[in-house]
């Protein structure tokens, strides 16, 4: 069968330019029309360099894809269509990003067609990202507190990954507290206090692309006002040398591996002041203590005056195994990142200051962009807490379990995928 494709005259088509194929058996040619494309860049991008770029046009009712790596010559067949615009970026500080727009159900007709899209500035992750940061816990009725904090990854792209030999660490860097250390490490290495890994072979905890991997403190079932975790995928149970303080092992959610903890009894995450972050070490857990242990001097000043200090019992994790990091301050006492900023520009919060008694019943959830072809929600990825997060929302095992939102016992009844979109 031969194939012959020609141009109407515009005087034909009252101006429009109309691209027709035609068979030789075939009566009744295909007409394609033009699309005119319009991406909204975020303002981050304005300098950026544009690498490649690719508008891709899926017929809802035939499946048939077509892609173009330019907005000029895009013509289409009528008909429902989902459009998706990725494009590969390289920002000026060199952090190579992607770009990304999508809108369904795009009806093409006869004549010429207009979209307009909002692109979304988005690392291209290869590995499980932080989605959920819930780590003020809740508390009941006399005012005490539940230990029900947790830590959600997510896995943001097309492909399944696993989640044995992730590392979850806690900063030993407080954010309300800026100090001069010597030697400054920062720009190569994280420095941490609290590091517990995924157990398994590389294939024990497989997560599907739209799908959560859920780390908890401990993985009990409900207490008052509290929410079940016994559904948590690992928890981070530490073997307590303090008679008075002990941890509770559920034996039926796995344990992650303790590389090292600060603490002598229980390891609780920092409730407002640390950055939380996740790794893949690149060495064993015994190689890791033994080469990564960091030491350093500062000045402490004081109204009663300066006083050299020394820092240690500590690590550092080096940036190139960091997978993810989120810094964390109360809105009104930050006073520095403590990690590099091509690992993190911004920063989050769920406290209001130090003291806030109003931080518990409520965490820091990831944005979401949109929810992608399988249904599937996209998450924002810039490296930058501060546009990425949406702080002091309420926690999502809270909105799936209706439990409570207050000390009072208010039961929660929304629904949402990151704590301000509902779920329809």
């Amino acid at each position: 069968m031969k194939i012959a494709k020609f141009i109407l005259a515009a005087a034909l088509l009252g101006g429009m330019s109309v691209q027709l194929t035609s068979c030789s058996d075939d009566e009744n040619p295909v007409a394609y029309y033009p699309v005119s494309v319009t991406v909204n860049l975020p303002e981050e991008i304005a300098s950026a360099t544009v690498n490649s770029e690719e508008y891709r046009f899926k017929n809802v009712s035939t499946n048939e894809v077509k892609t173009f790596t330019s907005a000029a010559e895009i013509e289409l067949t009528e008909g429902l269509y989902d459009v998706t615009y990725t494009a590969h970026v390289t920002m000026p500080n060199g952090v190579a990003t992607t770009m990304r727009a999508m809108q369904q159900s795009v009806r093409i007709t006869a004549g010429e067609n207009t979209i307009d899209l909002t692109a979304y500035n988005t690392i291209e992750a290869d590995d499980l990202i932080i989605v959920e940061v819930f780590n003020c816990g809740t508390t009941n009725s006399t005012g005490g507190q539940n230990r029900d904090s947790y830590i959600k990854l997510y896995n943001n792209t097309d492909k399944v990954i696993y989640a044995d030999g992730i590392t979850m660490f806690e900063s030993d860097f407080s954010t309300v507290q800026k100090y001069e250390y010597n030697p400054d490490v920062m720009p190569t290495h994280v420095v941490v206090r609290t590091l517990f890994t995924v157990p398994g072979d590389g294939t024990r905890f497989p997560v599907q692309p739209g799908e959560y991997f859920l780390m908890c403190d401990r993985a009990n079932r409900a207490s008052e006002n509290s929410f079940d975790l016994t559904h948590a995928d690992v928890e981070w149970y530490d073997e307590s040398q303090v008679a008075s303080q002990q941890d509770t092992d559920n034996p039926d959610v796995p344990n992650m591996d303790k590389v090292f903890s600060y603490s002598r009894s229980i390891t609780i995450l920092d409730q407002s002041q640390r950055a939380f972050g996740i790794a893949r070490l690149q060495v064993p857990a015994d190689k890791f203590l033994e080469d990564y242990a960091y030491t350093a001097t500062y000045q402490l000043v004081t109204a009663a005056g300066t006083f050299d200090r020394t820092k240690d019992g500590c690590y550092m994790v080096p940036n190139e195994w960091v997978l993810d990091v989120v810094n964390v301050s109360p809105h009104d006492n930050y006073a520095w990142n403590v990690t590099s900023p091509a690992l993190d520009c911004g920063w989050s919060y769920v406290a209001l200051n130090s003291s806030d008694k109003t931080r518990f019943f409520k965490g820091m959830r990831r944005k979401m962009l949109y929810l992608n072809e399988a249904g599937n929600p996209v998450f924002k990825d810039t490296n930058n807490s501060t546009e990425d997060f949406n702080p002091r929302v309420t926690p999502s095992e809270i909105e799936l379990q209706g439990t409570a939102i207050d000390a009072a016992g208010t039961l929660c009844t929304t629904r949402t995928y990151d704590g301000v979109i509902p779920v329809k």
